[in-house]
């Protein structure tokens, strides 16, 4: 599977800056949380979501030991090492040690990334030592 060129995926990224955050929305502009970004950006880049997303709660990665996120990222892109991934790469983050992976965010650069923030919305900021360190999966977004 070949990944899509990466400024192109990052400006689709970064057009959605400034969207407000709300939980389960993915519409540009008007409003989104993390998954709903990369649902979108997935959408302007790739094409139609391949399965629909189940509701879910504010609390659903605290139960239950499965990656859900990681194992439906790689059901449709490449998966990289975290420490191999590039600008354009989608980025899924653990908020607590040995937690799962519950938080998305689009990398922009080598030390920034874009993501959906409650209260904040969609903000590019650095991508600090802290972040960093609770990148645990990375994929890319195939081509069409």
């Amino acid at each position: 599977m070949i990944s899509v060129d990466s400024d192109r995926v990052i400006a689709i990224a970064r057009s959605w800056l400034g969207t407000p955050y709300h939980d389960q929305a993915s519409l540009k502009g008007v409003g989104c949380d993390c998954l709903g970004l990369a649902r979108g950006v997935w959408r302007e880049v790739v094409g139609p979501e391949p399965f629909p997303i189940p509701p879910y709660s504010r609390d659903w990665g605290e139960s239950g030991p499965r990656e859900v996120l990681a194992e439906g990222a790689r059901r449709m892109m490449p998966e990289v090492a975290p420490t191999d991934a590039s600008p354009g790469a989608l980025i899924l983050f653990r908020m607590m040690p040995r937690a799962i992976a519950k938080h998305v965010g689009i990398l922009t650069g080598p030390d920034t990334f874009l993501h959906a923030y409650e209260r904040l919305g969609v903000i590019e900021e650095p991508l600090t030592p802290t972040w960093r360190r609770r990148i645990a999966f990375a994929f890319l977004f195939p081509q069409r």
